[in-house]
């Protein structure tokens, strides 16, 4: 999934969003260096495969938290839960590491990846996600992209974390 994609399908939802570019980055540590987190909300995402490989999860939590991976799956009553490879991160979300979003649940035309959004990112005004690329935030509602991932069929699940 392009930036042109997820930004196309933003503006066909009517979603006001705001773009801002910056060098690559991988990790949220790179993120604090630049500033970015000084702006708004970001948010760290987590695409997770349950033991068998039959339920792939996108977890989006809060950038100043420690993703615990025994405690999401406890919630979303899965088996334990590890990182996805690169392939099945490409295949699900069309993605490539380093550039994991929220958004590229839009490429999963089928809404087979659950979205596991962490509570306290519910109803933020300024939520920063990559664009499907990690040289640009991209600035948004979170309601008003849990309704883009609603509508694409995704479901999501609300965790405490």
């Amino acid at each position: 999934m392009t930036r042109s994609d997820i930004l196309a399908r933003l503006d066909a939802a009517g979603i006001a969003y705001e773009l801002e570019e910056h060098p690559a980055v991988f990790t949220i540590d790179e993120m604090r260096e630049l500033g970015i987190c000084e702006r708004g909300e970001v948010a760290k995402n987590l695409f997770l495969r349950d033991a068998k490989g039959r339920r792939h999860i996108l977890a989006v939590v809060r950038s100043d938290k420690r993703a615990d991976l025994a405690a999401i799956a406890e919630q979303l009553g899965t088996t334990r839960l590890s990182f996805a490879s690169e392939q099945r991160l490409m295949k699900h979300l069309g993605l490539t590491k380093g550039a994991v979003t929220p958004l590229g649940v839009l490429h999963d035309s089928e809404g087979l990846v659950e979205v596991a959004i962490d509570r306290d990112l519910c109803g933020c005004e300024r939520l920063g996600v990559h664009p499907g690329e990690n040289t640009a935030t991209l600035w948004l509602r979170c309601d008003d992209l849990l309704r883009l991932i609603r509508e694409n069929g995704n479901p999501v699940s609300e965790i405490v974390l």
